[in-house]
Formats: C-alpha cells, sequence, structure tokens
C-alpha cells in the first residue's frame, strides 16, 4: 500500500494562522494591563535615564557659556546659573586670549600634539608588527613587561623619570617635554597587536615572495590597513596629550615662552581668588579647535573607530 502526504491547502493555512492570530490576542488581552503597565514603566525609565545624563552631562558645559558671557560685576553679584545680561560679551574671550597668552600656548599644544602623534604611532605600530609578526625568545616577555607597565600609575614613576630629564638637561625644553611624552602607548601597542594579528599572514608571505622586504611590508603593505586603529589609537593619545596638565606644569617651567593650552587656563586663578568668568572663555575658546576637527572629520571618527574597535 502506497502511502499519500497530504498538503494542507492553501485555505486551510490561512484558517489555522487567523486561529493562531486569535488565540494570541487573548492571551495578550488577559494580561494586558500588567504588561501595558509594565512596558509603559520599562520605556519611560529609559528617555527618562537618557534625558536625565543628557542634561548632568550638557549642564556644565551651559554654565560656562553663560558665566562666559557675565561681567566682574553680574559674576560677583548675581546666581551662578542666572542668564547674564548681554549673550554678545565677547570681551571674556578677548580678555582670556590676550592674559593667559593663548596664541603661544595653542603654538605650543599644536607642535606638542603633532610630533607626539606622529611618532607614537610609528614607534606603536613597528613595535606591534615585530611581537605580532615574528615568534623569538623573549615575546611573551616583552609583552608582559607592557601590562605590568600599564598596571603601575604614572604619578609614581615621576620622581625616577624627573631625575633623568634633570640629567639630560630636557627640564624646561619644548623638546625634551616631547620626546618624554613620545613614550609609547600601551593603550595603543595592544589594539596595534590586535588589529596586526586579524591581518592575514599570507599577505607577508605573498610580499616575500615577490621581494619585498620587512620594511616593505610594514611600510607598504600593513601599515596602510592599520588606518581604523591608527585613527583610535590617535584620538586617544591626542585628547590626553592636549588635555595634559601635570606633566606640562611640572616640565614645562617658563609658562610664558612654553606653556601648552592646559596650563594657560590657570592664569587666572591666585591667592586673590579665581576669574572664573575669564576661566570659562578660556575653556571655551580651548574647546573650539577640538570641536572644529571633529565636525570636519567625523565620518573618519566614527568609521576609524568602529572598525578598530571589532576584532573579526
Amino acid at each position: 500500500m502506497t502511502s499519500e502526504v497530504i498538503s494542507p491547502s492553501k485555505p486551510d493555512m490561512q484558517k489555522e494562522a487567523k486561529k493562531m492570530e486569535a488565540q494570541l490576542e487573548k492571551q495578550v488581552e488577559t494580561v494586558s494591563p500588567l504588561y501595558h503597565v509594565r512596558r509603559g514603566f520599562i520605556v519611560f525609565l529609559k528617555y527618562f535615564s537618557l534625558v536625565f545624563i543628557t542634561f548632568w552631562i550638557l549642564l556644565p558645559l551651559v554654565s560656562c557659556v553663560w558665566t562666559a558671557a557675565k561681567t566682574d560685576a553680574e559674576y560677583k553679584t548675581g546666581n551662578v546659573m542666572a542668564m547674564p545680561h548681554n549673550w554678545f560679551n565677547f570681551a571674556n574671550y578677548a580678555e582670556a586670549f590676550k592674559l593667559s597668552n593663548m596664541a603661544v600656548a595653542f603654538r605650543n599644544s599644536f607642535i606638542v600634539l603633532v610630533c607626539v602623534c606622529f611618532m607614537t604611532t610609528i614607534i606603536g605600530t613597528q613595535l606591534a608588527y615585530v611581537l605580532s609578526r615574528f615568534q623569538f625568545p623573549g615575546n611573551a616577555l616583552i609583552r608582559g613587561a607592557f601590562m605590568i607597565a600599564a598596571l603601575l600609575p604614572g604619578i609614581a614613576m615621576q620622581v625616577a623619570v624627573y631625575k633623568i630629564m634633570g640629567s639630560l638637561h630636557m627640564i624646561n625644553s619644548l623638546w625634551g617635554y616631547i620626546i618624554m611624552s613620545m613614550g609609547t602607548d600601551v593603550i595603543s601597542i595592544y589594539i596595534f597587536i590586535q588589529y596586526f594579528e586579524n591581518l592575514p599572514i599570507s599577505l607577508d608571505e605573498a610580499a616575500m615572495i615577490d621581494g619585498a622586504s620587512y620594511f616593505t611590508i610594514y611600510g607598504r603593505i600593513l601599515l596602510p590597513l592599520l588606518k581604523p586603529a591608527i585613527v583610535t589609537a590617535l584620538i586617544l593619545k591626542g585628547v590626553g596629550i592636549y588635555n595634559e596638565y601635570y606633566a606640562a606644569n611640572l616640565y614645562l617651567q617658563d609658562k610664558q615662552k612654553l606653556g601648552t593650552v592646559a596650563i594657560s587656563l590657570y592664569a587666572f586663578t591666585g591667592p586673590q581668588g579665581s576669574k572664573y568668568n575669564l576661566i570659562c572663555a578660556g575653556v571655551i575658546v580651548t574647546l573650539l579647535p577640538a570641536l572644529i576637527l571633529f565636525l570636519i572629520f567625523q565620518k573618519q571618527i566614527y568609521n576609524g573607530v568602529a572598525a578598530g574597535a571589532v576584532k573579526e
């Protein structure tokens, strides 16, 4: 005997689907009061937390803008969160730029930022290339040493670093500060190593068959593929160098000639008190270059961070 498989017809399938939808609607109606209340509470909590966090993030910036537009009399006599009488009071910005010698500070910060980021990228990518592509005695030891160095607080090593800088006559020297800051960032090294390990070794082998040297493989083949990782490392290093105050204040002792942006903001503090309206104006001025660069290169930054953070 032969058994025939009877396939359900299209009307039967539609009836079955309608029956299942009716059952689901009945179940939703049964639990609808509690379900809708719980779901509504979750949605409310989500949007409330977003608004709350956004408010506290923007509050210091808004307060800084308000304070920067106030005169000395307005700031001393009025409330901190009170709005200024004249929103277009740019006298504080001009005075802050002039008194803090911010033109020289921007020049020094630009020199330090470009030199440090460039050399850190070169040193970090070369070191990551060697550690990821070559297996030799001491490879694991070097990686472990970098891991231990990442766990040590930087402030604890300043005594030894200061003595070394003093013996090399690099204190109160912009180039000495640049050389000290070029110390390879451990986080950047691990970012480069992780990205190198995602690149197939067949690229190196094919290039070596064609007669390419190790420097050619590194410079012409692998380095252009590291663009996302380089963008990520540059953001981390650049923000740290631009905002660095402790090391810059310690090693750049001539504040008028060698001061950076972070140091220039402390020109309005002293034993007689602090001029917060000028400080806030200076803060906004220092934010403008970073904001302009971000608006110009935001597409490259987003693409680089997203690609550099994913390990395939």
